[in-house]
Parts: C-alpha cells; sequence; structure tokens
C-alpha cells in the first residue's frame, strides 16, 4: 500500500513512519486516534487517486489542515489514510470585477486576508485561529467567527466546491453567478460536512471591500446578566455590530494573570462591540452602543486609534489558549464548547453555565460571540484524574440539556466530529437518519471520514 501511495505523490509525500503517524493521530481536542499512513497532495488529481486506492482496498480517508479542530473531527479513528492538505495552500484567481477569489484548501484565513488587503478586499468569515485555521476546515466545519453577526457564516460566501467524490470522481457543487436555484444546494451540502461526504480541493469565496473605518467599543460589567441584556438591547436598537464578543470573569482575570498591562476591567463580563463602515455612520453606531450599555450598568470605552483597537482583539483572541493559567498544572479541555442560543436566552444561559460549573467545582471560562448567540466554555483540569473527567462529562451534559431544552445547538460554528457525534439523534431526531441516508448513498463503503458526524 505504502508502494503504491509513493508511486501516486513521490516518495517524499507519503509515510508510514511511526514518528510521522504519531504526529497526525490527533488534533486540538482529547480525541486520539491512530493513522495507518500520511500522504501530502499538491494537486486535485493526486487526491482522486489516492481515493480511488482507498476505495479499492477499503481503507479510510481522513482530510486534514492545520489540525486547529476541537472535536476529533481530523482523527483518524478508525484507521486508514490521512490527507494532509496543507500543500493545496495557493490563491489561484483574485476575481476582483466579480468579487470573488478561488483558491485551495489548504491556505491559512490570515494569509487570505493579507493578500486581500492589498486589494482592498477581505474575506468576512474570521474565527479566533485565523493564523492557523486553513480555509478548507473552515469551510468543512461550517464555521464563523467573530463578524458573524453582520456578515454572516461561511456558507453565505461560498459559491462553488472542487470536491473528489468517495469513488475518485471530481466535481463541482456550484458556479460562478452570484445566485443559483438550479437543483439541490449541493454547495451548502458539503459546507459543514466534515469530510464525511468528500474531499474540498478548490473553493471560490464571495469577497468584500474593505470598510473606509471602523470603530471598537468595550463595556464592563459588573453583572453577567446586564451584559447579556446590553447585547439584546444593542440589536433590538436596530444597530448590526460588525462583531459583538463576550468574556466573563475567569476568561478576565485569565488575562490579568497573562498580560497585566493589558489593563483587562474587573466585574462578571465584558462586552467588545466592532462597527464599521463610513466614518459619519461608525461614529453615530458606537455612540448608540455606549448609551445603551450605560443604561444597562456597563462602564464603556471607545478605542482611541488602531493601535488600540488590535490591543483589544489581541486580548480577546488570547482567551482560548491561556484558559489553563487559572489552574497552574491543569489542561484546558474543550466540552460543550460551541452552543448556539436563540438571542433573548443568552443572559440566562450565561448565569446557568456559571451555575453548573460552581456546583461541580471546575474552573469554566465563557467567551464567545454573543451577537449570534453562539458561546463558548473552556474548562481547566488535570488530565490524570478521572474524577475530575467525570465532572467535564456531566458539566457538558447539564449544559447541552438547558441548551436543546431553550431550542439551541450543540454547535454554532466548531462542528461534530467525535466528540458530538453521540448526540446528533437527539439534535435532529429523524433528521439524522435523513443525514444517514445522503451519506449512505454518496459514500456506500463509508471510507470517508468514518466515526464523525455520528457516522
Amino acid at each position: 500500500m505504502l508502494t503504491e501511495l509513493q508511486n501516486i505523490v513521490g516518495t517524499d509525500r507519503a509515510s508510514s513512519d511511526e514518528a510521522e503517524l504519531y504526529c497526525y493521530s490527533f488534533d486540538s481536542s482529547y480525541v486520539r486516534g491512530k493513522a495507518d499512513y500520511v500522504v501530502r497532495p499538491k494537486t486535485a488529481e493526486e487526491v482522486s487517486a489516492v481515493v480511488k486506492l482507498a476505495a479499492a482496498h477499503r481503507i479510510p480517508i481522513v482530510p486534514r489542515g492545520s489540525a486547529s479542530g476541537l472535536t476529533g473531527g481530523a482523527v483518524p479513528v478508525q484507521g486508514g489514510i490521512v490527507l494532509d492538505m496543507t500543500g493545496m495552500n495557493r490563491i489561484l484567481d483574485i476575481d476582483l470585477e466579480n468579487m470573488q477569489v478561488l483558491i485551495e484548501p489548504g491556505i491559512i484565513h490570515g494569509h487570505l486576508n493579507r493578500e486581500l488587503a492589498k486589494h482592498g478586499f477581505f474575506f468576512p468569515p474570521d474565527p479566533g485561529s485565523s493564523e492557523m485555521c486553513s480555509l478548507g476546515g473552515l469551510i468543512g466545519n461550517g464555521g464563523s467567527g467573530m463578524h458573524s453577526v453582520k456578515y454572516g457564516t461561511v456558507k453565505d460566501y461560498v459559491l462553488d466546491l472542487e470536491v473528489v467524490l468517495p469513488d475518485g470522481e471530481i466535481i463541482h457543487t456550484g458556479c460562478k453567478a452570484p445566485k443559483t436555484s438550479a437543483g439541490y444546494d449541493l454547495t451548502r451540502l458539503y459546507v459543514g460536512s466534515e469530510g464525511t461526504l468528500g474531499i474540498i480541493t478548490k473553493a471560490r469565496l464571495r469577497i468584500c471591500a474593505l470598510p473606509e473605518t471602523k470603530s471598537v467599543i468595550t463595556a464592563a460589567f459588573a453583572r453577567l446578566e446586564d451584559a447579556g441584556t446590553a447585547a439584546v438591547e444593542v440589536l433590538k436598537a436596530g444597530v448590526t455590530p460588525a462583531a459583538m464578543e463576550i468574556m466573563d470573569a475567569s476568561a478576565l482575570r485569565a488575562i490579568r494573570k497573562y498580560q497585566p498591562e493589558m489593563e483587562v476591567p474587573e466585574g462578571e463580563a465584558m462586552l467588545i462591540f466592532e462597527v464599521d463602515g463610513y466614518r459619519e455612520s461608525t461614529s453615530r453606531e458606537a455612540a448608540l452602543i455606549s448609551g445603551i450599555c450605560r443604561r444597562c450598568g456597563g462602564a464603556t470605552t471607545i478605542a482611541r486609534d488602531s493601535a488600540e483597537v488590535e490591543r483589544i482583539w489581541t486580548t480577546r483572541r488570547l482567551v482560548s489558549v491561556i484558559i489553563s493559567r487559572l489552574s497552574p498544572g491543569k489542561v484546558a479541555i474543550y466540552e460543550a464548547e460551541d452552543i448556539g442560543m436563540p438571542i433573548k436566552d443568552v443572559p440566562r444561559m450565561l448565569r446557568k453555565i456559571r451555575q453548573i460549573s460552581e456546583r461541580h467545582g471546575l474552573d469554566l471560562v465563557v467567551f464567545g460571540h454573543i451577537g449570534d448567540g453562539d458561546l463558548h466554555t473552556g474548562i481547566a483540569i488535570d488530565l490524570l484524574d478521572e474524577g475530575e473527567w467525570k465532572k467535564v462529562h456531566a458539566v457538558k451534559d447539564e449544559i447541552y440539556d438547558a441548551v436543546l431544552e431553550a431550542g439551541g445547538t450543540l454547535s454554532g460554528e466548531h462542528g461534530i466530529g467525535v466528540i458530538r457525534g453521540d448526540y446528533m439523534p437527539r439534535i435532529y431526531g429523524r433528521g439524522h437518519e435523513i443525514m444517514r441516508a445522503i451519506k449512505k448513498a454518496v459514500d456506500p463503503l463509508n471510507i470517508m471520514n468514518p466515526g464523525k458526524m455520528g457516522f
């Protein structure tokens, strides 16, 4: 098998070396697997040939980008071939007249936006992991990020995908036109499919002109509920911020410990708003947001310059990687870490999460994209303490129960992967059986990323 794989991609891009297999057997979650082979393709034709070989021998095949996912989505839990897509990382065409860009899946999000900025454009979906997140992974997980309040999620920007099917055939799912109603929406079927229906090898994306200016407002609140209420009131007032983020008291405490020079305020929560557009409108919207937050009990500040804006967003992006600072010797575990709530229920859920964590005696940090109801949690534990693992799962189950009772979702942008697979029947009921039927029709041998999404 190794010889056949090397015949396709070359001896330097296919391996079964134990050290390499180990490195490709996990992602940023706690899920672990074991790859049998690692292949690093450079073209869609190479991907097609590898998939045909895998299908002939009924070997699982797992696409992998930067492995920054938190659900085990890129982990080879049933062994097989890991396809490292990071070598397919080119921008193939920047079509400014049509406001589109054609890219390969391995390109890093931050790199794409730096290139687009040279032309006065940007790709709006903005994950907190921008400097390590690959676009293929972002699309495959149906991701979004901090600018989804105003600009929407990644599914709103994908016009066409080149996909290698489980039998090795290469298809296109869309077109260059801004819209289409021709038949089933195959493009959106593949957005969020997590590699279970095929391998994305190219993507045509909509892009937007960079706004003239932006303004960032922070608001510190003594009470968690007041922050949630302020977020809802801003949206009700007709303001649509480009971003609306929240960090709770634990997140703020972790930042103060890690970088005290950032002067993060005290309190139970801090909101970060960004408004963008023309200078006159952003000034007016910033003043309106500040007024609403003050009426809800917040102490507000408007960033004075671009350096302060960058400092604020650096603070926010740090949260997910410094959770363990609250508990030296412990490691951040992401469970119940991507819940989506109806906006009106956000204030109640913020307090509910805090009560659940305190009842089980676990350090838990809440942060995320409050403007679209997407909240992230991080828990720091001793990985060798079985009792703490039991607490983690108990906390997760209670949070998920509360979210589903409120009509929410267990994943707003990070996907299902392995960690949430068992919950899919509960989330969708009969709908999950329909998904299973689609999976069986497209991938009858079940070689495409098996063990994910409850399949």
